[in-house]
C-alpha cells in the first residue's frame, strides 16, 4: 500500500484524489488546514492564503472558530472519500492542560481519526505539545504530527526529542524533513526510537537519500499537498532507493503498520 503521510484538506477534494490516482497513491493522511493556497488564482489571492498559514505557523491563529472550520473541511473530505483518506486532526496549543485532553478526546478521538496533527507550535516554544503527547499516550499509539519546516527552530527539534523520550508509547513524527536543519532532525530521529521523519519539502535530493539510509525503518513518503505534489514526491523517494523492502517501507509499510492498516 502507497500512502502519502502528509496532505491537506484542497479546494475541490476531486483534485487531490485526482494527484493521488496520477501518482498511484492508495490513501494519504489528510489534515485539517485553514490556508488554501490552491485557491490563488494570482499573486496577490496568493499572498492572502499565504498570510493565513503565516498566522497559523507563528502561533497567532488559535480561535477555536478556526480549529472548528477546519475540522468541519475535514469531515467534508473524509466522508466523500473514506477509502482514500486517513484523518488527523489538530488541535489549540493555547489552551490549558486538561483542556487540550478533552479537546483531543472529542475533537480526535471520538470522530474515529487516526491521530493528531499537523501541530505548529509558534517558534521557540515547541514545548506547548507535551499535553497533546500526555493525551495521545492515555490513548495508546496514537500518532502525533508536528511542523518541522520553517519557523521550526533548532532547538524546537530538541525539545520535540527530549518530550519524545517522556513519552516513548506516543510516535511523533517531524514533518517537512526537519527543514533547514534537517541534518540535526535525522540525527535526533535516528537516535529516539519513537520518532518518525516526514520527507516533504525536501529541497536536497541527497538530503532525502541519506535520511533513508540513516533511518530506513522511520523515514516516511510525504507530499504536503497542495504545497508539494504527491507524483514528484514519490519519484524523489523511488530515485534514491532500490526496489526492495526499504522502497516499501518509506512509501507507506512503516505508515500502515503505524496506523494498524497492515
Amino acid at each position: 500500500m502507497i500512502i502519502d503521510a502528509h496532505s491537506h484538506v484542497h479546494d475541490p477534494i476531486e483534485a487531490h484524489v485526482a494527484l493521488l490516482d496520477q501518482a498511484g497513491v492508495d490513501r494519504a493522511v489528510l489534515f485539517g488546514t485553514r490556508a488554501h493556497p490552491e485557491r490563488a488564482v494570482d499573486l496577490a489571492s496568493l499572498h492572502r492564503e499565504m498570510a493565513v498559514l503565516g498566522q497559523a505557523l507563528g502561533g497567532r491563529a488559535n480561535a477555536i472558530e478556526g480549529f472548528r472550520s477546519a475540522w468541519r473541511e475535514l469531515d467534508v473530505a473524509l466522508a466523500a472519500w473514506p477509502e482514500r483518506f486517513i484523518g488527523f486532526g489538530s488541535v489549540p496549543l493555547d489552551l490549558a492542560p486538561g483542556d487540550i485532553a478533552e479537546t483531543v478526546e472529542r475533537e480526535v478521538v471520538a470522530r474515529g481519526w487516526h491521530g493528531v496533527g499537523e501541530l505548529t507550535p509558534p517558534p521557540g516554544r515547541a514545548g506547548l505539545i507535551e499535553p497533546v503527547l500526555r493525551a495521545a499516550a492515555d490513548h495508546g499509539r496514537l500518532p502525533v504530527v508536528v511542523h518541522g519546516f520553517a519557523p521550526t527552530t533548532a532547538d524546537d527539534l530538541k525539545t520535540l526529542a527530549a518530550l519524545a523520550v517522556r513519552y516513548p508509547t506516543v510516535p511523533l513524527v517531524v514533518s517537512q524533513l526537519g527543514g533547514l536543519h534537517w541534518m540535526q532532525a535525522v540525527e535526533l530521529v535516528r537516535d529516539t526510537p519513537n520518532m518518525y521523519l516526514e520527507l516533504s519539502t525536501a529541497n536536497i535530493v541527497f538530503a532525502v537519500r541519506l535520511a533513508i539510509k540513516e533511518i530506513p525503518d522511520r523515514t516516511l513518503f510525504g507530499s504536503d499537498a497542495p504545497y508539494g505534489d504527491p507524483v514528484l514526491t514519490r519519484a524523489l523517494v523511488e530515485r534514491v532507493t532500490g526496489p526492495g523492502e526499504v522502497r516499501e517501507r518509506v512509501l507507506g509499510g512503516t505508515m500502515a503498520a503505524l496506523l494498524g492498516l497492515d
